[in-house]
């Protein structure tokens, strides 16, 4: 994709350790970072502008303000390390490669969709790029995960299955049990919860008990956990290495629960009236994953103005491509109701 080798590879930014900046991350991967959160949050602004205008029906949950969680994941994946996650899902198929046009094709349901145009914005699937994919039903992807890496346990590599869900998934059942099982089996999997403070639209302090530390939760079952400024692409991919590590190492699974921010409503028909206007901008001024590191790309010399600009230039151009096939490719065709259904075994 021209959007990753116009200015730094993903294979450069997280092969390149040494020569390390202020902060911690080298100058390849403070641009790789920036690049892949700024890819994410111009793809869901237009996204959402293709919904006002009617392109993309049923629901759509942005994750404007969460870039960060999943882009400082993926720095520490390797190749067929695994993803699977909920409905929140674009940015994380954009971090896992896969092809803005096809993800947006998707979005209008279209035949060029990483779906065929039948899964929609909820339900996207890529086998090529181990993402299994966005799922509907709350909680339901995360035994998938589980799944996941038994399977990886029972082949014998060392590959990892990382499981995202939210605050409001944290209290389905089948979360506790999966956390049982997995650290009974000692499974590689890493759950991470995207602790966006809101669920749907009630406060986790209004749903939840002992809401300020869901992870704290998998204690019960023997599996270590950390609580992370989700909002700093720096301390997540720190954060993801111990976890990995651990789990490659045959520990078991592991929890990070990421403190982290939508700026948007739950999904686009939410108007999110439960909170200020003040709060979203102060998470906006003080805690922007993408201007924190624009500000230290800039404080440390590391790129000019003008070379920010230029990479934003290109990913807007990526992101309008993008949507220009999404609203010309043909819808699919009927016959596709029937195709995808069963598997030959």
């Amino acid at each position: 994709m021209a959007v990753k080798s116009a200015y730094i590879s993903k294979k450069s930014a997280k092969g390149d350790k040494p020569n390390l900046t202020n902060s911690g991350f080298t100058t390849a991967e403070e641009l790789y970072a920036y690049r892949e959160m700024l890819l994410i949050r111009r793809f869901e602004e237009k996204a959402g502008q293709l919904y006002g205008m009617g392109f993309i029906g049923g629901f759509c949950h942005l994750y404007i303000g969460q870039e960060a969680v999943v882009v400082g994941m993926e720095m520490a994946q390797k190749e067929g390390d695994q993803v699977i996650t909920s409905y929140r899902d674009h940015g994380h198929m954009l971090a896992a490669g896969m092809d803005p046009k096809g993800v947006m094709a998707e979005l209008t349901g279209r035949k060029g969709g990483l779906s065929k145009g039948k899964g929609g914005s909820m339900h996207m699937f890529s086998k090529e790029k181990q993402f299994y994919g966005g799922h509907g039903i709350v909680g339901a992807q995360v035994p998938l995960g589980a799944g996941l890496a038994f399977a990886n346990k029972y082949r014998g590599n060392d590959h990892v299955s990382v499981a995202y869900f939210g605050d409001g998934a944290a209290n389905q059942g089948q979360v506790y049990e999966t956390f049982n099982m997995a650290s009974i089996w000692k499974l590689p999997v890493i759950f991470v919860i995207e602790n966006n403070r809101y669920a749907m639209g009630t406060a986790a302090s209004r749903s939840t008990a002992v809401s300020d530390h869901l992870g704290a939760r998998g204690a019960a079952f023997g599996i270590p956990c950390e609580q992370v400024d989700g909002m700093d692409v720096r301390a997540v991919r720190d954060a993801a290495d111990r976890a990995i590590e651990h789990c490659r190492a045959g520990e078991g699974p592991y929890i990070l629960e990421m403190m982290t921010y939508r700026y948007r409503g739950h999904s686009m028909s939410d108007p999110a009236k439960y909170r200020s206007k003040e709060e979203v901008q102060k998470m906006r001024e003080e805690h922007d994953p993408i201007e924190q590191v624009k500000a230290r790309i800039l404080n440390g010399k590391l790129a000019t103005e003008d070379d920010l600009k230029k990479i934003d230039a290109e990913i807007r151009a990526v992101v309008t491509e993008a949507a220009e096939f999404a609203q010309n490719d043909p819808e699919p065709s009927p016959a596709e109701l029937y195709t995808d259904i069963y598997v030959n075994a």
